[in-house]
């Protein structure tokens, strides 16, 4: 998942892992160079789609202007989902 917009500086990625950690989805969430949050998400697909929703529209104060998801298939790579830096 890519979001582009204000989605810096507005708690993005706290409330990104803090959803997920509640769904049971393991994965990461980073900000991007070029001021974007990147995440990739592994887990049941009805809770990956919830933490898609949120991250669609973001947290009060973002204010998201592309959204992009790529689907790939389960690979099993994560034990947990951590806020990445850089």
């Amino acid at each position: 998942m890519l979001v582009s917009g204000m989605v810096q500086g507005v708690s993005f990625r706290y409330y990104t892992q803090e959803l997920a950690q509640r769904l049971g989805i393991h994965g990461w969430v980073r900000n991007t160079h070029d001021g974007r949050v990147e995440a990739v998400f592994e887990g049941e697909k009805e809770a990956v789609e919830r933490a898609l929703n949120f991250c669609s529209h973001g947290p009060s104060g973002a204010s998201v202007t592309d959204f992009k998801v790529k689907w790939e298939n389960y690979r099993g790579e994560f034990s947990d989902f951590k806020v990445r830096y850089w």
